[in-house]
Protein backbone atom coordinates (compact mmCIF):
# COMPACT_ATOMS: atom_id res chain seq x y z
CA UNK A 1 0.00 0.00 0.00
CA UNK A 2 2.79 2.44 0.67
CA UNK A 3 4.10 2.11 -2.86
CA UNK A 4 0.91 3.61 -4.30
CA UNK A 5 1.22 6.84 -2.30
CA UNK A 6 4.96 7.29 -2.69
CA UNK A 7 6.07 10.18 -4.91
CA UNK A 8 8.84 9.63 -7.43
CA UNK A 9 11.52 12.25 -7.96
CA UNK A 10 13.83 12.77 -10.89
CA UNK A 11 17.31 13.47 -9.63
CA UNK A 12 19.50 15.40 -12.01
CA UNK A 13 23.17 15.59 -11.14
CA UNK A 14 25.68 17.98 -12.58
CA UNK A 15 28.75 15.79 -12.72
CA UNK A 16 31.80 17.80 -13.87
CA UNK A 17 33.44 14.61 -15.10
CA UNK A 18 30.53 14.05 -17.42
CA UNK A 19 31.25 17.27 -19.27
CA UNK A 20 33.55 15.82 -21.89
CA UNK A 21 33.77 18.96 -24.02
CA UNK A 22 35.50 20.99 -21.33
CA UNK A 23 37.80 18.10 -20.42
CA UNK A 24 38.92 17.62 -24.00
CA UNK A 25 39.44 21.34 -24.46
CA UNK A 26 41.49 21.53 -21.26
CA UNK A 27 43.59 18.54 -22.39
CA UNK A 28 44.26 20.22 -25.74
CA UNK A 29 45.31 23.44 -23.99
CA UNK A 30 47.68 21.53 -21.69
CA UNK A 31 49.18 19.63 -24.65
CA UNK A 32 49.63 22.89 -26.58
CA UNK A 33 51.38 24.58 -23.64
CA UNK A 34 53.63 21.52 -23.26
CA UNK A 35 54.44 21.69 -26.99
CA UNK A 36 55.31 25.38 -26.73
CA UNK A 37 57.59 24.62 -23.77
CA UNK A 38 59.39 21.95 -25.80
CA UNK A 39 59.81 24.36 -28.71
CA UNK A 40 61.25 26.99 -26.35
CA UNK A 41 63.75 24.56 -24.83
CA UNK A 42 64.80 23.35 -28.29
CA UNK A 43 65.19 26.92 -29.54
CA UNK A 44 67.30 27.95 -26.55
CA UNK A 45 69.47 24.84 -26.97
CA UNK A 46 70.10 25.47 -30.67
CA UNK A 47 70.79 29.17 -30.06
CA UNK A 48 73.26 28.42 -27.27
CA UNK A 49 74.97 25.75 -29.39
CA UNK A 50 75.29 28.15 -32.32
CA UNK A 51 76.63 30.94 -30.10
CA UNK A 52 79.19 28.61 -28.49
CA UNK A 53 80.25 27.30 -31.90
CA UNK A 54 80.78 30.81 -33.23
CA UNK A 55 82.83 31.70 -30.13
CA UNK A 56 84.96 28.59 -30.68
CA UNK A 57 85.48 29.43 -34.38
CA UNK A 58 86.41 33.00 -33.47
CA UNK A 59 88.91 31.92 -30.80
CA UNK A 60 90.41 29.34 -33.17
CA UNK A 61 90.79 31.96 -35.91
CA UNK A 62 92.45 34.37 -33.46
CA UNK A 63 94.87 31.63 -32.34
CA UNK A 64 95.72 30.63 -35.90
CA UNK A 65 96.09 34.32 -36.83
CA UNK A 66 98.57 34.80 -33.99
CA UNK A 67 100.81 32.14 -35.54
CA UNK A 68 101.06 34.15 -38.78
CA UNK A 69 104.56 35.55 -38.98
CA UNK A 70 103.74 39.07 -40.16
Amino acid sequence: MLNDNRQQYVIQSNDPKGDEGFGKFFAVVIAFVFFLGCVQVASETVTAWYRDSMDWVNETAIYLGSLWPF
